[in-house]
């Protein structure tokens, strides 16, 4: 017999607040206490931030917060009552949260997938429950096109984010019928700020959010959905530092494109993750889209492998493979595969095998910790 989740209907307007912690994590000790005396966040929730650049915060958003993003992903793909979602993300993230705050305001069925992630179990129980949606992170989409494991008759769409899905990888995904609509979302956002409104297409930005870019092309979001701001504990003491009025600037190069009545976002590269090399500069997310591409082409399913800058005293930057789980002709071969598409200032000459790279609980490379191991 198959277990519903749900949260209470009270849980939204009890003044409660909430902290996002997983079952095995002591962080985040004292933060509901210093939210009601401090920030009086009567209705708050906090989730921890990936920290894939660095130190990790607590995102503040309000309930109210949470249900104007869910509504919004519910009216952008139809969700309703005759939905059933596998819940298959972590629920102290707000990617797995924000599932139970749509399926609260829709009355749709959640099945949690239970234990820790496989591909395989993860189709069988869609097809067990007749899950209709689920909501991946792009190693969970790999999992599954690694193995060949087609989707269910039943399941009409899977939202993915947490990272960016490449274009290899989204092909193969449909290859296999799986209905992919990649979402560009942050914890601060609650949930989507733009999605694919059907696979394939470009993102959609969503009604609630307003959009801008400066110069250089980096994204502010302001709207009804965005979080408070942030709470950063520092030698055992907690400081609040609020997200301004006008919006949040992200660390996200966009285009915005308005066109026939929508407006489109078409992401273009992390601020964060770009490097100067020989006065170039040279983006680290395409490189790992091409890493991933390799993976599945090569076989190395079973292999992990990610690419990272380390300072160089003449280059300002140089990148280096790290990879674990593999052979050194195997990584050999990666690098070889690797620098065919690669500019000469952006080629890879050093390979270090590692024993695991250092992924949050979504997959996402953990850069700064890459770097204290190379």
């Amino acid at each position: 017999m198959e277990t519903a989740v749900n949260i209470d209907p009270d849980f939204w307007t009890d003044g409660s607040v909430w902290v996002g912690v997983s079952e095995h994590s002591v962080e985040g000790a004292g933060l509901a206490e210093m939210a009601l005396r401090e920030l009086k966040a009567k209705d708050w929730c906090f989730f921890q931030t990936s920290g894939t650049e660095g130190a990790r915060k607590w995102v503040g958003l309000t309930k109210q917060a949470l249900l104007i993003s869910a509504r919004a992903v519910n009216e952008h793909f139809g969700i309703t009552e005759r939905d059933h979602w596998l819940l298959a993300l972590p629920t102290h993230h707000v990617g797995g949260f924000g599932i139970l705050a749509r399926a609260h305001l829709s009355g749709s069925v959640v099945t949690r997938l239970e234990g820790k992630w496989n591909a395989a179990a993860f189709v069988q129980k869609c097809e067990n429950v007749g899950a209709t949606l689920a909501s991946l992170v792009p190693t969970q989409i790999f999992d599954l096109v690694a193995a060949e494991l087609r989707a269910p008759a039943t399941m009409r769409a899977v939202l993915v984010g947490g990272g960016a899905l490449n274009a290899e990888l989204e092909a193969a995904a449909m290859g296999l019928g799986w209905q992919v609509h990649r979402t560009y979302a942050m914890t601060e956002t609650g949930s989507s700020v733009a999605a694919q409104p059907r696979p394939g297409a470009e993102l959609e930005v969503l009604p609630i959010w307003q959009v801008n870019t400066d110069a250089e092309g980096v994204l502010t979001i302001s709207g009804p959905a965005l979080a408070q701001g942030y709470a950063i504990c520092e030698e055992g003491h907690w400081r609040w530092e609020p997200i301004p009025a006008e919006g949040l600037r992200t660390r996200d190069r966009v285009e915005i494109i308005e066109a026939e009545g929508t407006r489109r976002l078409r992401f273009l590269g992390r601020e964060a993750g770009t490097v100067k090399i020989l006065g170039e500069l040279v983006a680290l997310g395409p490189i790992q889209d091409r890493i991933e591409a390799l993976r599945l082409k090569l076989g190395s399913i079973s292999a992990d492998a990610a690419v990272c800058d380390v300072a160089d005293a003449r280059k300002e930057s140089r990148l280096v493979l790290a990879v674990s789980g593999m052979t050194e002709s195997e990584a050999a071969q990666m690098q070889k595969g690797l620098n065919e598409t690669l500019r000469p200032f952006e080629q890879i000459q050093d390979v270090r095998l590692l024993h695991a790279i250092p992924r949050s609980d979504l997959g996402k490379v953990l850069l700064a910790g890459l770097r204290e191991l190379l």
